[in-house]
């Protein structure tokens, strides 16, 4: 049950990225939710407050999230065409 919560919860965090960062047109719900994940993952190495991928899902938590999910589109954004929208 918890992996289920996590990947929806990924993948409101992802889709609220790419809502922020206007690429939403271009990704589908997989890279939503990998999107999300992934920047979870990397925010919660770099925050002590964690993540949803290993805190407690509170506000925090999903705020920590998102910002890394953003980062993580805006360094995408970086490498594929050299500039953040």
């Amino acid at each position: 049950m918890n992996f289920l919560i996590w990947l929806v919860v990924g993948g409101v965090v992802g889709w609220l990225a790419s809502i922020i960062m206007k690429t939403d047109a271009q990704q589908g719900i997989f890279l939503n939710v990998i999107v999300g994940i992934v920047g979870a993952f990397i925010a919660g190495l770099v925050v002590s407050g964690g993540s949803i991928n290993n805190a407690p899902l509170n506000i925090t938590s999903f705020l920590v999230s998102l910002v890394g999910a953003v980062v993580l589109l805006a360094i995408v954004n970086l490498v594929r065409r050299g500039r953040v929208r």
